[in-house]
């Protein structure tokens, strides 16, 4: 079995359940520590800390290029030297496999 950052996004356009606590959970487990699962289930979050604006924006651009190439797009809330990520899957109303499949790759990113 292929980690999830191997993995890539398939087309979702709903008429899939969300996945359950369990099955994120599990997920979750996968993931660089800091990732952490909204108290209703429905989405994925970690905040990252930069020293500054130039560091911030590459990240930012890492994750559009991840997020362009895997066709899937978290919300980021971006300032001087912070962004925040948080992923859904809008279609669904909650997270699929993509969710997890992209935050894995913005894992790479530290490496």
């Amino acid at each position: 079995m292929s980690t999830l950052a191997e993995r890539r996004c398939k087309p979702c356009e709903g008429g899939i359940a969300p996945l359950e606590g369990a099955a994120a959970q599990q997920l979750l487990g996968q993931l660089a520590p800091g990732w952490q699962l909204a108290a209703d289930g429905r989405s994925l979050t970690r905040a990252y800390a930069f020293r500054d604006f130039y560091r911030t924006m590459s990240f930012v651009n890492a994750i559009a290029h991840i997020a362009n190439v895997e066709d899937h797009h978290p919300d980021l809330e971006v300032g001087y030297n912070y962004c925040r990520v948080r992923f859904t899957t809008h279609a669904i109303g909650g997270l699929s496999e993509n969710d997890f499949v992209c935050a894995a790759k913005i894992d790479r990113l530290e490496a």
